[in-house]
């Protein structure tokens, strides 16, 4: 410690302190209270530090008093030592004399030994027979007790030979031999309990003291299992045999009971019975059923409490069954066997009607599962694969039975007024079917397998609508090859639509609410079929329409101007085609008839702007008045045959409001010109310009002028009048003039 070091630290720390107090002139007033206070805490400090000190010299004083006691005992305790170092080398003499009272004693513990065994080591011939003979009447208690008085004998004999220093070894030879027939008796009585234990649920019935005399006899040999370990842990000996662990053998006896039952259970095979698997299954849910009861009801009383013993049948049950169920599944399963042993898996045996019946309601939460989530997931992959195999042929099946019928010449099914054939609704019962099937298992499940059959139908869907295309491009190549083309091309359409309304009760049904995901196939199944009916009743129309091309083609021509033999034929054509189209269901009907004036109006117009016709003024008008007649005519006998479609919004019209434009005057015809464009959007200049070409007293630059200005002119909109589309569709490939 430097002390110069430290003095000069405590200066400059009062230096420092005064500096502090005294910066201002009017703190020097203060200096007699300042030094009065420093005076104070300088005599507090010096009165805590004599403390401090008188505190530790005590505490050192009372330490020296310490070691010095302990230095006394130190000494004293060595001579102790000493002495006692001394006295001990006498022992081994001492030890060697009394050898002989060692052996001495040595005997005499054998002799009582021997005398208290004396009855037994010269009755172990007739004891081993009596025992044998109750063990043979079932008097098992009476020979367990003698028994055990055997062994103890045996027991108490090789212990004082185990604890001489020198071990005889043909001694210890010697008295096992003696007593092996004792290990026979021990064996026999084993066997005897194991045959009863075999039989635990059938004997519990009859006679329960049975079952309860071989659970005594168990539980003492544990006792005695015990008792001979904790004697090797303490002198090293143990008794022969021991420790025999009865009780466990007990339970593996139990176990191997269960498992024969459980495997011996399986009366048929596939070959012997469709329903092998159901029947196999019940008879081993009312088996199991009626087994735990019985150790519910009376196997419990009669076990011992730490055996647990309705936990561990439930156990065993559970683990043979696991075992077995998976050798069915290794074994492979066909069809609906899947769905029968998920439904049991999964259903049956943990609920009401097996382990959760109200007579045993057993938990089986400490068990696991019956089959891993793995072989699950394996099954019902396999399931739905299965599944889809079977769509697929029979889905080919019904397709090729309707071809055959087409290719046959099969008139459609007329029982109703509207043609159908029986296959969308076969096709929904089978997946119905097959929902109500997997319903019983889970909803996951059924999820997967309504994915999947959605799938198979949009499947069909194109495959039906492939076989619809070749039947159409066959019949157009040849049409005296299928007679009732017209009527199959109904029946398709109908079936189409049908196909929506089955699959939204479908979806109806088995569609979970909560779920999401995968919608976007349903959505594609309905518009698959929505588009093959489009299709299709384009179809029906294109074969009509085959049948009027020469008719449309004689429009605006010289022999039409004379005559209304084109337009007459046109509409009594289509209303020979619309008798048979009364047998659609009515919202295709509607469709086809709406097709089927869209298809009037385009043809027609578009023969209007061919450039057949080129007459002055004067005869225009005429031709308009007869333009607007012959459209009047046709809009008539639309409304004629579908009175309730044919009114709204009809593309007629289209032919009416162009034929007013060949009557315009040559000043109004810019402003009927914008009218007509702010109608119909969609009208090009070329359309325009061809429309004017069946007036000659335009001329074509003048024409071609006032269209480009009105169409240049005209502000961008979109019509709200849906016959607009037309236009899009009529193309003109020559040139304007």
């Amino acid at each position: 410690m430097d002390l110069k070091q430290i003095d000069e630290e405590a200066r400059q720390a009062a230096i420092k302190e005064i500096k502090n107090m005294f910066q201002r002139p009017g703190q020097l007033e203060k200096v007699d209270q300042y030094r009065h206070r420093v005076y104070r805490k300088k005599v507090s400090i010096e009165a805590m530090l004599k403390t401090c000190m008188q505190n530790q010299t005590d505490d050192v004083k009372v330490g020296v008093k310490k070691l010095v006691s302990a230095l006394e005992d130190i000494g004293e305790i060595d001579g102790q030592m000493k002495g006692a170092i001394s006295q001990l080398t006498d022992v081994p003499a001492i030890y060697d004399a009394l050898e002989a009272v060692r052996d001495e004693n040595a005997k005499h513990s054998q002799y009582m030994t021997a005398m208290e065994n004396l009855k037994h080591i010269f009755t172990v011939q007739s004891s081993v027979a009596k025992t044998m003979q109750w063990i043979e009447e079932d008097k098992l208690l009476h020979a367990h007790q003698c028994l055990s008085d055997l062994e103890n004998s045996r027991d108490d004999l090789l212990f004082e030979l185990h604890k001489l220093p020198k071990q005889n070894a043909h001694d210890k030879i010697t008295l096992k031999r003696y007593f092996e027939k004792v290990e026979t008796v021990s064996a026999t009585l084993e066997k005897k309990i194991r045959l009863i234990l075999q039989r635990t649920l059938n004997t519990v019935r009859k006679e329960p003291t049975v079952i309860v005399t071989a659970l005594r006899i168990i539980e003492r040999e544990e006792k005695a299992d015990a008792f001979a370990l904790q004697q090797q842990k303490q002198t090293g000996f143990i008794p022969p045999g021991r420790p025999k662990e009865w009780r466990k053998k007990a339970l593996q006896v139990l176990n191997e009971a269960v498992v024969q039952r459980i495997e011996g259970s399986k009366l048929e095979e596939r070959s012997d019975n469709k329903l092998w698997l159901v029947r196999d299954l019940e008879l081993t849910r009312q088996f199991i059923l009626e087994d735990l009861r019985v150790v519910k009801s009376l196997c419990v009383p009669c076990f011992p409490p730490h055996y647990n013993i309705l936990k561990e049948y439930v156990s065993m049950y559970h683990n043979a069954l696991s075992k077995y169920l998976e050798e069915l599944i290794q074994m492979g399963l066909e069809g609906n066997e899947f769905v029968t042993i998920l439904s049991w898996i999964m259903n049956t045996y943990p609920g009401r009607e097996l382990m959760q019946h109200p007579d045993l309601l057993i938990e089986l939460s400490d068990v696991g599962p019956l089959v891993s989530n793995e072989v699950l997931k394996e099954m019902e992959s396999a399931y739905l694969k299965t599944m889809e195999r079977n769509y697929q042929d029979w889905m080919t099946k019904t397709l090729e039975t309707e071809k055959a019928d087409w290719i046959n010449g099969v008139p459609a099914d007329s029982a109703d007024q509207y043609y159908h054939t029986s296959a969308p609704v076969i096709i929904f019962q089978m997946i119905d079917q097959n929902l109500q099937v997997t319903n019983t298992i889970h909803s996951d499940l059924t999820f997967n397998a309504l994915i999947l059959s959605i799938q198979q139908v949009i499947k069909y869907g194109h495959n039906y609508r492939g076989a619809i295309i070749e039947y159409k491009e066959r019949h157009f190549r040849d049409r005296s090859q299928a007679p009732f083309f017209t009527q199959h091309i109904i029946t398709i359409v109908n079936n189409c639509a049908q196909m929506k309304e089955l699959a939204q009760q479908m979806k109806q049904l088995y569609w979970p609410k909560s779920k999401t995901m995968h919608y976007e196939e349903f959505e594609r199944l309905l518009n698959t079929y929505q588009a093959l009916r489009d299709e299709a009743g384009l179809f029906l129309l294109e074969e009509a329409f085959l049948d009027l091309e020469i008719h449309f083609n004689e429009l605006f021509t010289l022999k039409w101007v004379g005559t209304t033999v084109s337009v007459d034929t046109i509409c009594v054509t289509l209303e020979d085609y619309f008798q048979d189209y009364n047998h659609l269901r009515s919202v295709n009907f509607e469709y086809v008839i709406n097709e089927a004036q869209r298809l009037v109006a385009k043809r027609y117009i578009k023969a209007m702007l061919s450039k057949r016709l080129s007459k002055p003024r004067q005869e225009c008008e005429i031709m308009a008045k007869k333009v607007i007649k012959e459209a009047k005519q046709i809009k008539m006998f639309f409304e004629k045959v579908a009175p309730n479609v044919a009114k709204n919004d009809s593309p007629i019209d289209v032919i009416s409001n162009l034929a007013n434009l060949l009557t315009c005057d040559a000043e109004m015809l810019i402003l009927d010109l914008h009218t007509l464009l702010s109608s119909y959007p969609s009208l090009t200049e070329d359309h325009v310009v061809r429309l004017f070409y069946m007036r000659n007293d335009f001329k074509a630059s003048e024409v071609k002028e006032k269209v480009h200005d009105a169409i240049v002119s005209k502000k961008v909109t979109v019509s709200h009048d849906k016959q607009d589309s037309i236009f899009k569709e009529i193309v003109f490939s020559d040139k304007l003039w």
